[in-house]
């Protein structure tokens, strides 16, 4: 499984980048929002990180546009800001004709805001690179999301679709073991959300414990 960093702030990339060897970028109009710097800024400052290497970045378009034409327009000049970006577009009539038309172009997308098996069926239809259903908030409206994710992989896999499906908006530990589980070739969180991950209080106990020992130990 393939662990993406969903994020616009450049020094959290670059941390997870060193310390944990991600494996791509996800990000959206609120990270970028968030960050405090310009659009253009924060992408050219992600793309310039990962120069030299084969990690895609997704990269959303204007979520203000809804006519495939300006989708295909606005993607293929962000496509050429970085051959690692990949075009995020919106799980809408107009963005899954953007995908086709984009991939006519060889040109990636990620076709976001998924949250049904039909969405996803669709967006890999039209050639979608990578897919992503949200779980994040699904289960935060109290929606079961284990089934959605078996679903679209069956999906995939029956018919040989090549998209690659990115299990997004996760937010704890459990959510990336079921993604994995179940087969998702990526899960796309927040720093935190895979620092509190890769962490156990059993693990920090028991270190204590053997840093104790070691204390009362001759070393030679």
């Amino acid at each position: 499984m393939k662990f993406f960093l969903d994020s616009a702030h450049v020094d959290e990339i670059d941390y997870a980048l060193e310390m944990w060897d991600i494996d791509g970028v996800t990000t959206n109009p609120r990270h970028v929002q968030v960050s405090g710097k310009p659009f253009m800024t924060v992408i050219q400052e992600i793309g310039a990180l990962m120069a030299g290497t084969d990690k895609p970045v997704s990269v959303e378009v204007n979520p203000h546009l809804d006519d495939p034409a300006e989708m295909v327009a606005e993607g293929e000049k962000l496509a050429a800001i970085s051959p690692n970006f990949v075009i995020k577009l919106p799980a809408t009539e107009a963005g899954f004709k953007a995908v086709a038309d984009l991939a006519a172009l060889d040109i990636r997308s990620n076709l976001t805001l998924v949250f049904s098996a039909s969405q996803a069926l669709q967006a890999m239809r039209m050639g979608a690179y990578f897919v992503s259903p949200f779980i994040g908030w699904k289960e935060s409206n109290g929606e079961e999301t284990f089934n959605l994710i078996a679903d679209i992989m069956s999906i995939r896999d029956n018919f040989a679709f090549e998209t690659e499906v990115i299990v997004a908006a996760v937010r704890n530990a459990r959510q990336i073991i079921d993604a994995a589980t179940l087969g998702a070739d990526i899960v796309t969180a927040g720093l935190e959300v895979f620092r509190d991950a890769f962490n156990h209080p059993y693990t920090a106990d028991g270190l204590k414990k053997f840093q104790s020992f070691w204390d009362q130990t001759a070393y030679e």
